[in-house]
């Protein structure tokens, strides 16, 4: 998840730690409003909309939101009101991906009853914030706003045949396909809206409403927004607490647009911040510095993974569109470069797989070993001269193969400090091995217009999360076909159809027959490392700097502490984030 957008200058970050240093003994208080200006956090603190709050009881986030809460429909999960879904919509079941492990959560139990049949019991006793009773009608309704084409999970229809309730709290779906693990992805992916409410909504609505009166299943309600912030207050009677044992500690939860890495570094520093989802540089500082604040990790990479970095070349223009040059390409690449000049060591180089480590199982060592890349300028230069590139004018760079010029442009968005620098050492090395490479930095949606209609040479891209399944991302690699516009997956219009019926093949593997899902990863592998369709650099954080100014028992790697992830980023919450809100201890409590 792109959370961040500029970096904090060295010299403003010294200068806010320096002066941390100096009020270690300020109280914690309420964040003021995030200034017009850059400057550095405003001194005065700015009551929320509906007024302030007792700040021993609220939770402070902030580094999700861009700009003003613009809806709370959980349909919309890349724009909705931070909490939207998670603290007041919920999913029938939540997934720990440190542990690859499905909760239970608005669903008892789900099982796999015929070859194609699926079984779902709810849980009894769930009522929606207005008192009416969570029924099987509210899962086959959400479910069935799928056949509207523009909802997100519309493609969901095209292998699902029917969904029916078979008792008050039991529903069967009928699927003409067993795609299991696009299945378990769904059912703790996606919110269960109430019937009640939405039902005769048009689909223009359905997708475009704003939603503004939230009623969900969750342990939030909506209290208040502004600008700059959207405040959620707990609500009496989640079910949550009586069925499991479960409490959310905070009373409010307020979640500060987003305005400046240095207006979140000064609040969190000033103890007006509880949690920070924002890319911070001078992490190593902080945690070590007497500010109270901590991250995941005491050490490097500090942070979990959260995605990866890929070089995404366009495999339909040439020389990218060689898997040889592909590879000399990979290996002219200083990864560690990046990981510890960029970053500061806040992100781990990746595995040639790219496969996130919490997918490391999946990973066939054997294949990585034969097939691997890793940086070696002299070796992608000999790559290059076997696969008939030479440098026949003398410059230091080679051409294509029929002499003519191979001039190559790396695109980042402009503003992304992080990606432009990293983008500057891949030409570097790129340019070291003999390949003319230049980075560029146009605006983000002269980008994504590049992209989309594959007018692009290189580029950089994070976009596919971690989640339950490693198919979600072969599926981002290899999704055929290709069209001519590319939104969201296979930018780089890499065509394999052998790769492609093997991320069939594994959607179609049972989510716990893990060794016929890694039989087939390594399948994939091996084409993947053959033609490096992308190319896997770096693994991206889950940013997250706690303070424990107001709240303790935030999650970390020390024993005895909670392992949930510590975040407020979309699609997240279910990810055991919101269970994390129900482990925090008031500070002195």
């Amino acid at each position: 998840m792109r959370t961040r957008r500029r970096f904090l200058a060295l010299g403003a970050a010294t200068c806010l730690l320096a002066a941390a240093c100096t009020e270690g003994s300020t109280q914690p208080s309420a964040p003021s409003a995030p200034p017009q200006a850059s400057g550095g956090p405003a001194s005065a603190p700015a009551p929320a909309a509906g007024g302030s709050f007792p700040r021993n009881e609220t939770l402070y986030t902030s580094g999700t939101q861009w700009g003003p809460p613009a809806n709370w429909n959980p349909l919309r999960t890349w724009d909705s009101a931070t909490g939207t879904k998670g603290l007041v919509y919920e999913t029938l079941f939540l997934y720990d991906p440190q542990t690859d492990k499905f909760t239970p959560w608005l669903a008892e139990s789900g099982t796999w009853t015929g070859e194609k049949t699926y079984e779902l019991n709810l849980r009894k006793g769930v009522t929606w914030a207005d008192g009416k009773p969570f029924t099987a009608a509210d899962v086959i309704f959400t479910v069935e706003l799928g056949k509207m084409k523009t909802v997100p999970y519309a493609n969901l229809w095209t292998w699902l045949e029917k969904a029916e309730a078979t008792g008050d709290q039991k529903v069967t779906f009928t699927f003409s396909k067993a795609n299991h693990q696009q299945w378990a992805n769904w059912v703790y992916n996606n919110a269960i809206v109430p019937k009640h409410i939405w039902e005769g909504r048009s689909e223009d609505e359905v997708m475009n409403g704003t939603n503004e009166k939230p009623v969900g299943t969750g342990p939030y309600a909506y209290h208040s927004h502004d600008q700059d912030r959207v405040a959620w207050v707990k609500r009496d009677g989640w079910w949550a607490t009586a069925a499991l044992g479960k409490d959310v500690k905070p009373k409010y939860v307020v979640d500060i647009v987003n305005s400046s890495n240095e207006v979140a570094m000064g609040l969190l520093l000033q103890k007006g911040l509880d949690l920070s989802n924002n890319f911070l540089p001078g992490v190593a500082n902080l945690v070590k510095g007497n500010f109270g604040i901590q991250t995941y990790y005491p050490e490097p990479p500090y942070m979990l993974s959260a995605n990866t970095a890929f070089l995404v070349p366009n495999t339909e223009k040439k020389p990218t569109s060689d898997p040889a040059f592909r590879k000399a390409l990979a290996g002219s690449i200083d990864t560690k470069k990046i990981v510890e000049g960029v970053y500061g060591n806040i992100v781990k180089a990746a595995s040639p797989t790219g496969l996130l480590p919490q997918w490391d199982k999946y990973i066939d060592q054997a294949v990585v070993a034969e097939k691997g890349f890793s940086f070696d300028t002299g070796k992608a230069k000999k790559l290059l001269a076997d696969a008939g590139y030479k440098d026949t004018d003398g410059d230091g760079l080679v051409e294509n193969k029929d002499g003519s010029k191979a001039s190559l442009k790396i695109i980042v968005p402009a503003g992304w400090t992080d990606w432009m620098e990293a983008a500057r050492v891949i030409a570097e090395g790129a340019k070291a091995a003999g390949i003319d490479l230049t980075a560029e930095f146009p605006d983000y949606n002269a980008l994504v217009d590049q992209r989309g209609s594959g007018k692009f040479d290189l580029l950089l891209n994070n976009e596919r999360q971690l989640s339950n399944t490693p198919w979600m991302y072969y599926d981002y690699i290899f999704q055929q076909p290709v069209n001519k516009v590319q939104n969201t997956v296979n930018f780089g219009r890499y065509k394999n159809k052998e790769a492609w019926d093997l991320v069939q093949e594994l959607d179609g593997k049972k989510v716990d027959d893990v060794e016929g899902m890694k039989q087939v990863a390594s399948e994939i592998q091996k084409i993947q490392l053959d033609d490096l369709p992308v190319i896997p650099l770096w693994y991206n954080g889950l940013w997250a700097q706690t303070s424990n100014a107001v709240w303790t028992n935030w999650p970390s790697s020390a024993p005895g502490t909670p392992k949930t992830p510590p975040t407020m980023w979309r699609n997240w919450l279910e990810l055991g984030g919101v269970l994390t809100l129900t482990e925090l201890k008031p500070a002195g409590g």
